[in-house]
Order: structure tokens, then sequence, then C-alpha cells
């Protein structure tokens, strides 16, 4: 079977070329981004070169995109030419080429505000079902390229599915605080608890999406590691989050006095990814739990696939003040 990859250079792309490549598809990689796993260089933007790619495949995996990172560095048009008019050049050809399924690579930042607490208020437990409130043109132009994937369904039957990942890169955080605070692998299994995602778990969440797409028709899932907390433990986030991991994780408190690491006093989030894993059978294998025995037998806390990819960053420019400019 032929599979289309777009960002094919980038770190999920390559994750799944990789994956795909493993399970004996042909792939078909593209980017703006000469690379290893890159079969074809051009633009999702050229109708000419995608329709082109398009021809005899059975499966995209829609991972290009402009990153929150990219908000300083690109503009808005830039951001809605490669973010929204990308994918719908993308599904036009799909759809003249009798693609059969497309799973689009979306994010949780779509959320945006509506992650936010009430003041004094609990935590906020994130659903698919939770109405999207972007705060920036990141997080706009990937509603607007979701909501392109559900017209196609409707009017093209286009089966489409959309995974709104967290976290699972490997760069350091963008936050100056939270790198002055805390370690950074301290910092990214904490985040496991309620708004990360190992590398090789959003991998098989697409590949799981593509298997499941004909049955669904169109869908969004919240891909995050599964946490442990439910909807009763929101307002105790608010408080003292230590405190509700410690009931459900009662070593983790001595494990992290050894390690020298700390919880981060209030979580004001969770990602609930309950929906993905009944919808589309996921058993995603990093979590928190997981890497606590990890850490506990002297493992690497990451999956082989992330630290295989590694760190890709995600402009030429080295910064002097963190990762990208915030």
């Amino acid at each position: 079977m032929r599979v289309l990859v777009t960002g094919s250079s980038g770190h999920l792309g390559e994750a799944l070329v990789r994956s795909l490549q493993g399970l004996r598809y042909e792939v078909i990689g593209i980017d703006q981004i000469a690379g290893v796993f890159t079969t074809h260089v051009g633009s999702i933007t050229d109708t000419d070169f995608v329709r082109a790619c398009m021809k005899d495949v059975a499966v995209v995996f829609h991972a290009a995109t402009l990153h929150k990172p990219h908000v300083v560095t690109h503009s808005v048009q830039q951001f809605i030419d490669t973010n929204i008019t990308g994918t719908l050049r993308l599904l036009e050809a799909a759809v003249a080429a009798g693609v059969g399924r497309f799973v689009f690579t979306s994010t949780t930042s779509v959320f945006g505000e509506a992650m936010a607490p009430v003041p004094g208020g609990p935590a906020v437990w994130v659903t698919p079902a939770l109405a999207p409130m972007p705060k920036n043109i990141y997080g706009i132009t990937k509603v607007a390229a979701e909501d392109l994937c559900r017209l196609f369904y409707r009017k093209q039957g286009l089966p489409c599915i959309v995974l709104r990942t967290s976290r699972f890169f490997p760069e350091i955080d963008d936050d100056r605080s939270k790198r002055e605070a805390y370690d950074d692998t301290n910092l990214k299994v904490n985040e496991l608890l309620f708004g990360r995602v190992d590398l090789a778990d959003v991998v098989t969440a697409h590949l799981l999406a593509a298997e499941n797409a004909t049955a669904i028709g169109f869908d969004r899932y919240v891909i995050s590691a599964t946490t442990p907390f439910t909807v009763e433990d929101m307002p105790a986030l608010q408080q003292d989050a230590p405190a509700v991991v410690s009931r459900y994780f009662p070593a983790f408190e001595g494990l992290y006095a050894r390690l020298q690491w700390k919880m981060q006093p209030v979580i004001d989030r969770v990602y609930d990814n309950a929906k993905a894993r009944k919808d589309l059978g996921w058993k995603p294998e990093y979590d928190f739990g997981r890497v606590l025995e990890a850490l506990e037998n002297g493992q690497d806390v990451f999956s082989p696939l992330a630290r295989l990819v590694g760190s890709k960053g995600y402009h030429n420019t080295v910064f002097t003040e963190g990762p990208y400019p915030v």
C-alpha cells in the first residue's frame, strides 16, 4: 500500500515514515526541506506538486505545519498559506486521486483560552467536546484546517480523522520561569500526568486513526498520555497538586527527593484521552506510572523511537533566549 506523509523531514513526519517503512508500506514523504525520509521536495501549497505526489496513494498522514514557535518568526499570511491553504490543496488532491483515508495532525493548542481555569475554580478537564478558543494564529489556522477536513468528509465523503496532540517535542520549554525552576526531564515527566505524550504513542495513534477512519468517517480526538486523574480531582489539583499525585503514586515523593526533582504546586488543566482509547483502540504505553518504574530501574523515560528521531528544532537560527522567541 502506498501512503503519503507530509512534513517528512520534521519530527513527527520522520517518526511516521520510519514506522510505516518498518511495516512495509510504500511511503511518499513530502517536505520543503530535503531529508533522508523525504522522497519529494516541494510545498503543500503547490497544486501541481501535491497532485503528482498523490498518485495511487491510499492514506494521507498530514503532519506538515507551521507551529506555535513560528508565530514570532513568520507572518499571519504564511500561517494561512501553509496551515489552511496547504491542507485544502491536500484534501482536493486526495479526493481527485481517490484516496481512501486522511489523518490530520492538529494540536491541543486549539483549545487556547478555554483551558484557563476561572479564578478560584477547578482545573479544566479537556476533552474533544471542549469548544476551541485559540489564542494565536497557530491555533486559529489549525481549527480552520480541522473544519476543512470535516467539510470534505461531509461534501466529498473523504474519511478524515483529526488528532489533537499534546506536547511531544523534545526541545526545552519556551517558558523561562519553568526552565529556571525545573530540570528539563523533570518537567517533561510531570507533564505526562496532564499534558504530554511520547512520540511513539503519537505514531500509534496515527496508525490506528488510519485503520479506523473508514468506519468512523470524521471525528476529533485528544492524543495525550493517559492521566491517572478524574474529574473529581480537578478542584484539588488547583490547590495542592503534589498531594493529589501522592494519592495515586505514594512512592513518587521519595523518588523525586532522590533525584532532586519536584512536582508543580498546582495543575491547571488535564487532557482526557478516553475517547481516543475507546474509538481507536489506542493503548498509549508511556504514562507517569511507567516512567516512575523506569526511573526506579535506571532506564530511559522516553521511547526508543523518540530517542532515535531526537531533536529537530523549529528554526535554522539559534536564539540566545530559549528555544525560540516568545
